[in-house]
C-alpha cells in the first residue's frame, strides 16, 4: 500500500503544467549575457565575409575589379557571380518558386544588392577591403512604383524575358509575377451590382520591415577531410535549410548539420535563405577555413526580407440594415526584384482569403497580383500568418469604411455580422473552415469592460468643445475583432519547396525520471523551453522542471519546419503532446505489469497509473521509468522512447477584440494613448505569464507599424529609412500601458485544445490603432487615410479637414 499524500491538487500544481504561469527558465542565463548566438561562434581561423553592395535601384554590372582589394594584407579571396557560376550557385530558389542572385549576376535590381563577397581574416579587413573593390555600374530606369511597373517597357527580370508562364499560373506582362485568385468573382460581382449598399476603399498597407534585435548572419564549416559541413546560423527553420544547402551545394543531407543557436528575435525575418548564408559556405569551402557572415543593421533594414506592402481595393455590399451581403478585394502586392516570399507553395499570397475575417458573409471574392519591383524582396510573415496582418487591416477597414457609409455605430455592425457560435465549424466564403469561435461573448466582455457607451459619449462632447475652441485635442475610439489562421499545417495544403508543413517532437524518458524532449522547431524568444515542458508536463506525470527541451540542432531534432506563423503550439505542441500519450500508453502497460493487474483495470492519475477503485495502489512515473529499463516484462521491449510526427487536420482559429483610447492633438499631430484593452482567446492557455508577456510584445510591434514604421523609397530607389534614426522602434516613453483579458474556446482538432497567440496582438492591434486615429477624425468627414500615421500625417490629415483654420 502507498501513502496517498500530497493530494491530487498538491500533486497538480508541482507538475507546473498546463495553465501554470512558470517563470521562463531560459531567462536565467539571457539575463546573465550566458546566451549563445551565431556572433557567439568563434572557431580555429575562422575567416570574416562582408558584401560589397550595389548603391544603385537598377543598373547594370559593367565591371568589377578585384585587384586593390585582393592586394590589401589579410584579404583571403574575393568572390563574384563569375566565381560561383561553374558551381551553379549564382543564382539560387526562393521559397515562393522564383530565383534569386546569390551574387550580382549581370545587373542589380535593388540598392543594397549583393554585388561581391569579401573573405578576409577579420571583420574590419573585410569592411576595409569592400570599399576598395571597384565596381562599373551603368544606370537603368528605376521602378517603385507596382501600378507603374505593369505599363513600363522596362524589363527588371531580363532573366524571365519571354516567358510567359511563372510557377503560380500566367504572366500577363514581363514584371509581372502571378495571378491568384479565391472566390467566385462572378456571384460576388451580381451581389454587388444588386446592393443596397456599397462602400468602397482603397488603401495601402505599407511597406515595413521585422528588424529582429539580432540581425542576420551564419558561419560554416567544411571539413574536406570527412566531408562534413557544419553550418551555424540565425534560421527560423533550420532543417528546411539543411535541405536548401543541400540542394545548392550538391553535398549529401547527411553531411549537413545546421544549428540554430540562440535567436535575437526572428518574426519571420528569418525564415529565408539569404545570399550571405550561401557565400559563407562556397568561402569555407573554397578556402577549407571557418567563415563567419554577420550582417549590419543598414544591411538588415535594405536588403533582407521585408513585410507587406500590399495595395488594397475593397468593394462591400450590405443592406441597409446593415447585414453584410457580399465582398470583393483586390491586391496589388509589390515584391521587389524577386519574388522571394516566404509563404506556402500553394498560396503565393499567403492566407490572405482569411480577408473575410470574423464575419458571416455569404460570398466574397479575393484577386492578388504580384508584381516585380526595383525594391528588395522579401514578403514575410512579420509577427503574422502568412498575410493575416493584411487580410485583417483590410477587412477592419473596410467594416469602418461600411459603418460611416451606412451611418451606423461600427461596434454594432461587427455585432450583427458575426459567425455565430453554433455555425462553427464554419465554412467561409474564401475556403476556410474555422474551427471553433464565441465571438459575441468577447465583443460584449469586451466592449462592456471599456464601458463603451460612456465612451461614444465622452468622444461627443469631446467635439463640441472642439467646436466650441475650448480644446484642440479630439478622442478617438478604435475598434477591432480579428480571427487568425495559423497552425500551418496541413501537408494536404501547406508546404515549403514541397516539404510538407507538419513538426516533430522526440521524447525520452532516462531511467531516474526526468526526461528530454526534441523538437522540430526553434524559439526565437517566444518560451518554448518553459512552455513544451509544460505540455509534456501535464501528458507525462513528470514535472516541467525536470523535462529538458532541445531544438535547433539538425543532428538531434526530428525533421521539422521550423518556427514562423504561429506555428509552434498548434503543430509542434501538438506533436509533443501525441509523443507524450505514446510514452504514457506505454507506461500504462508497464505499471499493469507491475501492479499485477490487466493494462485496462489501472488509469492515470496526474503523476501516476493507480489501480482502479484502489487509489493506494499505484505506481508513479518515476518507479515506471526505472522498471521500464531493469525489468524484463513479457511483451514489451525495454526503455521508455517515443517519436510523433504531426500533420494537423486543419488550421486554428485564435481570435481577439481590441479597443483603443486615444487622444491626438491636432496642432502637433501628436497622439496620446490613453487606454488599451487587449483580449486574445487562443484556446487552451498553456502559461498566462508568456502569453501575457506575447500579447505585450506583440501589440508594441503593432503600435510601431500603425503609427510610424516604414521602409520607404525615393523615385531613385533609394532606402530613406534604412537606419534606426529614421526607422521607428518605440521605446517605454511611446509604449503605453496594456490592459489584457481573455476568454477561452478550445480547438476542437488540437489534442490539447491550444491556438497559438505570439502572432495575434500584432495582427489586431495594427488596425486597432490604425482605427483609432481615423475614429478621431470621423465627425468631421474623414473615411479612411493611409499608415503609418506618424506625428506628420496625423496633422496633414488635420489640415486637410480645416482644422487648423
Amino acid at each position: 500500500m502507498n501513502d496517498l499524500t500530497p493530494d491530487r491538487e498538491e500533486r497538480s500544481a508541482g507538475l507546473k503544467g498546463l495553465g501554470c504561469s512558470r517563470k521562463r527558465v531560459e531567462d536565467a542565463r539571457f539575463t546573465q549575457g550566458k546566451g549563445n548566438y551565431v556572433d557567439d561562434v568563434k572557431l580555429p581561423g575562422m575567416l570574416h565575409g562582408d558584401f560589397v553592395r550595389s548603391p544603385y535601384a537598377h543598373a547594370r554590372v559593367v565591371s568589377v575589379n578585384k585587384d586593390a582589394a585582393l592586394a590589401l594584407d589579410g584579404v583571403v579571396a574575393v568572390l563574384t557571380a563569375e566565381d560561383l557560376a561553374p558551381l551553379n550557385l549564382h543564382w539560387m530558389p526562393t521559397l515562393a518558386g522564383d530565383k534569386q542572385m546569390v551574387l550580382a549576376d549581370g545587373k542589380v535590381l535593388f540598392q543594397g544588392q549583393e554585388v561581391a563577397f569579401v573573405v578576409a581574416r577579420d571583420r574590419y579587413v573585410a569592411a576595409d577591403a569592400v570599399e576598395l573593390v571597384e565596381v562599373e555600374y551603368e544606370e537603368l530606369p528605376v521602378i517603385t512604383d507596382p501600378f507603374e511597373s505593369l505599363k513600363s517597357d522596362v524589363v527588371l527580370r531580363e532573366d524571365l524575358a519571354g516567358q510567359t508562364e511563372g510557377p503560380h499560373g500566367p504572366r500577363k506582362h514581363h514584371n509581372h509575377i502571378f495571378t491568384w485568385e479565391q472566390g467566385d468573382e462572378t456571384a460576388t460581382n451580381q451581389v454587388l451590382d444588386d446592393a443596397e449598399v456599397v462602400a468602397t476603399e482603397s488603401m495601402y498597407y505599407h511597406r515595413t520591415h521585422p528588424c529582429p534585435l539580432e540581425t542576420c548572419g551564419s558561419v560554416a564549416s567544411m571539413d574536406k577531410v570527412n566531408g562534413k559541413l557544419t553550418l551555424w546560423g540565425t534560421f527560423q527553420a533550420p532543417h528546411v535549410v539543411r535541405t536548401v544547402a543541400s540542394l545548392l551545394s550538391g553535398i549529401e543531407e547527411h553531411n549537413i548539420r545546421v544549428i540554430s543557436p540562440d535567436i535575437g528575435g526572428g518574426f519571420g525575418n528569418k525564415v529565408g535563405v539569404y545570399p550571405g548564408y550561401v557565400c559563407s559556405i562556397v568561402a569555407s569551402i573554397v578556402t577549407g577555413q571557418p567563415v563567419k557572415w554577420v550582417e549590419d543593421r543598414m544591411e538588415n533594414l535594405m536588403s533582407t526580407a521585408f513585410a507587406r506592402d500590399y495595395w488594397m481595393t475593397g468593394k462591400i455590399a450590405a443592406t441597409k440594415d446593415g447585414k453584410i451581403t457580399g465582398l470583393h478585394c483586390h491586391v496589388t502586392a509589390d515584391h521587389g526584384g524577386f519574388d522571394a516570399c516566404a509563404d506556402p507553395t500553394k498560396f503565393p499570397a499567403g492566407f490572405m482569403n482569411i480577408c473575410t475575417g470574423s464575419y458571416d458573409i455569404p460570398v466574397a471574392y479575393l484577386g492578388v497580383d504580384g508584381v516585380y519591383t526595383n525594391k528588395a524582396p522579401g514578403g514575410v510573415s512579420y509577427r503574422c500568418s502568412f498575410r493575416v496582418t493584411e487580410a485583417v487591416y483590410f477587412i477592419e477597414r473596410m467594416i469602418e469604411v461600411l459603418a460611416i457609409e451606412l451611418e451606423m455605430d461600427a461596434a454594432e455592425l461587427r455585432r450583427i455580422n458575426f459567425i455565430k457560435k453554433e455555425q462553427f465549424p464554419y465554412q467561409s466564403a474564401l475556403g476556410w473552415e474555422y474551427d471553433s469561435g464565441d465571438y459575441h461573448t468577447a465583443w460584449d466582455k469586451a466592449l462592456k469592460t471599456v464601458d463603451y457607451e460612456g465612451l461614444r459619449k465622452e468622444q461627443a462632447d469631446r467635439v463640441e468643445a472642439f467646436k466650441r475652441g475650448e480644446t484642440r485635442k479630439l478622442m478617438g475610439v478604435g475598434l477591432s475583432f480579428f480571427t487568425e489562421i495559423v497552425g500551418a499545417g496541413p501537408v494536404k495544403n501547406c508546404d515549403i519547396l514541397g516539404m510538407g508543413m507538419f513538426d516533430s517532437c522526440e521524447i525520452r524518458i532516462h531511467p531516474t525520471g526526468s526526461a528530454i524532449a526534441r523538437l522540430g522547431t526553434i524559439s526565437q524568444g517566444q518560451g518554448h523551453a518553459t512552455t513544451f515542458a509544460q505540455i509534456l508536463a501535464s501528458e507525462i506525470g513528470i514535472s516541467a522542471d525536470n523535462i529538458a527541451i532541445e531544438e535547433g540542432d539538425t543532428d538531434t531534432a526530428p525533421y521539422g519546419l521550423g518556427t514562423y506563423g504561429s506555428r509552434s503550439t498548434p503543430v509542434a505542441g501538438a506533436a509533443a503532446a501525441m509523443a507524450g500519450r505514446k510514452i504514457r500508453a506505454k507506461a500504462q502497460m508497464i505499471a499493469a505489469y507491475l501492479l499485477e493487474v490487466h493494462d485496462d483495470d489501472v488509469e492515470f492519475d496526474v503523476d501516476r497509473f493507480a489501480v482502479k477503485g484502489a487509489p493506494e495502489r499505484f505506481k508513479t512515473m518515476k518507479d515506471i521509468a526505472y522498471a521500464a529499463y531493469n525489468q524484463a516484462i513479457p511483451g514489451i521491449e525495454p526503455g521508455l522512447e517515443a517519436v510523433s510526427y504531426y500533420d494537423p487536420p486543419n488550421m486554428t482559429y485564435p481570435f481577439g477584440a481590441y479597443v483603443c483610447v486615444m487622444d491626438i492633438d491636432v496642432d502637433t499631430g501628436v497622439p496620446e494613448i490613453r487606454r488599451f484593452y487587449a483580449l486574445d482567446d487562443c484556446g487552451t492557455r498553456i502559461n498566462p505569464m508568456i502569453i501575457e508577456g506575447q500579447v505585450h510584445g506583440g501589440l508594441t510591434e503593432a503600435l510601431a507599424v500603425a503609427l510610424g514604421q516604414e521602409i520607404s523609397y525615393d523615385k531613385m530607389g533609394n532606402v530613406k529609412t534604412g537606419t534606426l534614426m529614421d526607422f521607428f522602434l518605440p521605446t517605454a516613453w511611446e509604449v503605453p500601458n496594456y490592459e489584457t483579458d481573455h476568454t477561452v474556446t478550445p480547438s476542437p482538432h488540437h489534442p490539447i485544445g491550444a491556438k497559438g497567440v505570439g502572432e495575434s496582438p500584432h495582427v489586431g492591434g495594427v488596425p486597432c490603432f490604425s482605427n483609432a486615429v481615423q475614429d478621431a477624425f470621423r465627425a468631421f468627414g474623414l473615411r479612411h487615410t493611409n499608415m503609418p500615421h506618424d506625428h506628420w500625417r496625423i496633422w496633414q490629415t488635420a489640415n486637410d479637414l480645416g482644422l487648423h483654420e
